[in-house]
């Protein structure tokens, strides 16, 4: 059974988050922006009205969150008390305690996520390496994974790009994943991701080493303002490959577009290309892939702007996009995270997308969010 130390620390700790939060001017500023959500002509700008809206949620989810963590703190004194008095079993008092331990680290990890961009969903695109058949199953794992992930914690996911391989597995899938904190989780993502095992498509059954690449960027919506120049626009059209009968099959309704971008610091020129066969009707087809054009300009944006703070701030940890990142070891039964040295035997959970533990490490090591 849990001691008197441990619930001390509990509700320590609970108070200290409570004091940094500071809930009580949450609740007045609360009161105040509810009250601009109730002024005649509220909705008549639809654009301001929906930000409107999103800083009343967020406000009413640290001061609900919080409450709530204090009556399961509450919980836990009253099973100490009950216990004491034979009313209670040690059970029922380790229960009550692991509850309110857990929503107190749920409140704490989200309160890591304080950029504006954490709040945001998100774009996840997956690329298989070089390595054929293999590596394009790695990938297809990949796809699983964050689909079971985002399954778990109620996240809606659409396939705005699916190429499947030549044998199996999947080339590149790009998804768009729509929930609370989307990005600030899976920023954690962002890197190469190297498979070890023993192949299955090796006749002489050797081990092989297969990478696949996870690009993850905040999906943004209209009320993000995002430069686009239309002249450097180019659009191509493609019959979609896969299930979807006559109509994917046989109409152009796949788009490509090309857009020419020019680094703003350094004047490099870099084709930024981006299809989308989500739909059968090829005008949709083409507003999903400007949106996610738009996600990418904001994101690189984004990585200028931290680059830029990073030389400011010398001791900060630098966010390394693009390198390896994490090794999923099949025969040793071991995953590990090489940015923040995370690792765990349950390589079946993993690959089912329990990824919380990867996601939590990664958040708590970056300076960024201290």
């Amino acid at each position: 059974m849990i001691t008197q130390e441990q619930y001390k620390d509990l509700a320590e700790r609970a108070l200290q988050l409570g004091r940094y939060l500071d809930i009580e001017a949450k609740k007045i500023e609360l009161e105040e922006e509810d009250l601009r959500t109730q002024a005649p002509g509220f909705w008549d700008d639809p654009k301001t009205a929906e930000q409107q809206m999103k800083k009343v949620k967020a406000l009413r989810f640290w001061i609900n969150g919080y409450e709530e963590l204090q009556s399961l703190v509450s919980e836990v004194e009253l099973s100490l008390e009950f216990y004491r008095d034979e009313m209670v079993s040690e059970e029922e008092v380790d229960a009550a305690y692991s509850k309110a331990l857990d929503a107190l680290e749920k409140l704490e990890l989200k309160n890591m996520l304080r950029a504006d961009e954490d709040s945001m969903d998100c774009v996840l695109k997956i690329n298989s390496g070089a390595g054929g058949t293999e590596s394009q199953d790695w990938a297809s794992m990949l796809m699983r994974m964050y689909l079971r992930y985002a399954e778990a914690h109620n996240y809606k996911v659409r396939i705005a790009n699916l190429q499947d391989g030549d044998e199996a597995g999947i080339k590149t899938c790009t998804m768009e994943i729509e929930g609370d904190m989307a990005y600030g989780y899976l920023k954690s993502e962002n890197g190469v991701h190297r498979l070890v095992r023993v192949s299955p498509f090796n006749a002489q059954g050797k081990r092989m080493t297969s990478f696949a690449s996870v690009f993850v960027t905040p999906l943004v919506d209209d009320t993000i303002e995002v430069t686009v120049d239309p002249s450097k626009i180019s659009w191509d059209t493609f019959r979609s490959s896969g299930a979807g009968g006559q109509n994917v099959n046989k109409v152009e309704t796949g788009v490509r577009l090309r857009y020419q971008y020019t680094d703003p610091d350094t004047g490099e020129e870099e084709e930024i290309i981006i299809e989308n066969t989500e739909t059968r009707k090829q005008l949709e087809n083409r507003n999903n892939a400007m949106r996610l054009l738009r996600s990418q300009l904001y994101d690189r944006e984004l990585k200028r702007r931290q680059a830029a703070q990073a030389k400011i701030e010398a001791g900060k940890k630098k966010i390394e996009w693009g390198s390896q990142i994490r090794s999923y070891v099949f025969d040793d039964r071991r995953v590990k995270d090489h940015r923040t040295g995370f690792q765990t035997a349950d390589v079946n959970g993993v690959m089912d997308g329990k990824l919380d533990g990867f996601i939590k490490a990664y958040l708590m090591s970056n300076e960024e969010f201290s």
